[in-house]
């Protein structure tokens, strides 16, 4: 009991001593460590400072040095590089035929994927998956991913500069919040142009702003979106029944190929899936094709006439028209007709690129790069020119080829051929060639045009010409044909194998409508 007592008046006289030291010493303890915590936060804060500035001065150096950055010119003792400009249907079939062995192949393009476009509209409705119709780069020519001197970079080119044979070129990202863009450039030994062309507005105005094209898979993919939303959309209580017509009122700008099969898909799902699965709103769907002349001018007047009868059948109205103008839901047209739209898909063919006006070399009538019989770009050396993006000049005597799928497959398959002679006889490299054999000129021959309808049906026409001999006809066996034909020029067994599983899919359970 003592020494309990004895710490009970130590501990007592512990803490009020404790007590007089605080009251007489905690303001300014309080405030010594208040300002030692102000001087470690401002230190913390000019080091961060500093840093920033440190980080800046860094990333502005770094930015300096991609402008000057890039493929050096080849040496001795490596293989010449062939620059590819473009992943279109031209630019992919000449990096398929190129012999690695005696190049380097480097392609330059915003995709890193080839696009099917003959089955492009079937994506936009869930008849196919969008993989399906996209091949990978690197599955078409391995060798970019495989070989040190061979490359794929995703970038634009910004300029051509022949004299130095350097491209100039500029990174693609999602955007400067996520990375800002920066500029390299690439020497190359043989440049060929593929970059393909741009859909054509004809200067109308509102086209750009609420019309969707039909020409790459993100196209694709924000049609059908844009579909599913205003079918969802239409059912929401309250709706006028005037705006519920807009949303699903479906217009199609153009009668070729494109616009005419996305038509017929459309139709069909609206008889098949969305008559279904949107049963409240499925007397309301309506599709209208506008064509300011002929649908299918390609084709002959038997096979027209039955084109038009099928797409009448399927709900499909058409009008002929000239559009003047745009507006967020509605278009006018040359009559002064308003036509409301809930979707509008603008298909009215293709014209040049912003790039390809840009570029300081002759043109021919229609303002495509021009080429001669060898797809050479005459007033250069080492550049040629193919697909979309390039036609013949009035020199040659020859006219431009149409801007279709099958003769720009051609023209890569013919051009890989002429570059792999080229390099065997030792004209691979820069400044080379001018005395190289070229061989036979380009030789193009129509190979015929084929059509699906919609309903299971389509068009084929084998003719060279509409005056010319050969099988031409419409239905069931012409989609059978149409489809046989497609799958086997899908280019790799993985993607043919997803096309038929989705054809199988499609017509047991139908099309998918989640809208993701």
């Amino acid at each position: 009991m003592f020494w309990i007592k004895n710490l009970v008046r130590i501990s007592q006289t512990t803490s009020s001593v404790g007590n007089l030291l605080r009251n007489s010493e905690s303001y300014t303890l309080s405030s010594r460590f208040c300002t030692a915590l102000q001087q470690q936060q401002q230190q913390q804060s000019e080091t961060v400072h500093a840093t920033e500035v440190v980080n800046g001065l860094e990333q502005q150096q770094q930015q300096q040095q991609h402008g000057y950055e890039g493929l050096a010119p080849t040496k001795e003792g490596e293989k010449p590089r062939l620059l590819v400009l473009g992943s279109g249907w031209a630019g992919c079939r000449l990096m398929k035929g190129i012999d690695t062995s005696i190049y380097d192949v480097v392609c330059v393009s915003p995709r890193n994927h080839m696009v099917f476009t003959p089955l492009l509209a079937s994506t936009c409705v869930g008849t196919l998956e969008f993989r399906s119709v996209a091949e990978p780069i690197s599955r078409i020519q391995p060798a970019i991913s495989r070989e040190p001197g061979s490359y794929y970079f995703l970038a634009n080119c910004s300029r051509l500069d022949s004299q130095n044979h350097e491209v100039h070129c500029e990174t693609v990202t999602d955007g400067l919040s996520t990375l800002k863009p920066w500029k390299f450039k690439i020497a190359y030994d043989k440049l060929v142009l593929a970059c393909g062309a741009e859909a054509s507005t004809f200067g109308i105005n509102g086209v750009l702003e609420n019309a969707i094209f039909l020409r790459e898979v993100h196209h694709a993919q924000e049609i059908r979106r844009k579909l599913l939303l205003n079918l969802m959309l239409s059912e929401v209580p309250g709706l006028g029944g005037e705006e519920k017509k807009r949303l699903l009122h479906c217009v199609v700008v153009g009668g070729g190929p494109t616009g005419v099969e996305f038509s017929g898909e459309l139709s069909d799902f609206i008889m098949k899936d969305v008559r279904q699965r949107y049963a409240h709103v499925k007397d309301d769907i309506r599709v209208t094709l506008i064509e300011a002349r002929d649908i299918l001018s390609s084709f002959d007047d038997g096979l027209r006439q039955y084109a038009i009868k099928q797409l009448n059948k399927s709900g499909v109205k058409l009008v002929r028209g000239i559009v003047k103008e745009v507006k967020p839901q509605r278009l006018v047209l040359d009559d002064g007709t308003e036509v409301p739209y809930g979707l509008l898909v603008w298909s009215t063919g293709v014209g040049p690129s912003s790039f390809v006006r840009s570029l300081d070399l002759p043109k021919d009538p229609g303002g495509r790069i021009g080429i001669d019989e060898w797809m050479r770009v005459p007033s250069v050396q080492d550049v040629f020119a193919i697909g979309d993006c390039s036609g013949y000049l009035e020199s040659t005597g020859k006219s431009t080829l149409p801007a279709l799928a099958q003769v720009a497959e051609r023209e890569g398959k013919y051009l890989a051929k002429l570059l792999n002679v080229m390099g065997k006889a030792g004209g691979g490299r820069a400044w080379s060639a001018k005395d190289t054999e070229l061989g036979e000129p380009f030789v193009y021959k129509h190979l015929g045009s084929m059509a699906t309808i919609g309903r299971y049906k389509a068009l084929v026409d084998l003719r060279e010409s509409k005056q010319g001999k050969g099988i031409s006809m419409g239905g069931f066996l012409s989609f059978f044909i149409w489809r046989s034909a497609y799958l086997t020029r899908v280019v790799s067994w993985r993607n043919r194998f997803y096309v038929f599983i989705n054809w199988i899919t499609t017509f047991v359970f139908g099309r998918d409508t989640s809208r993701l």
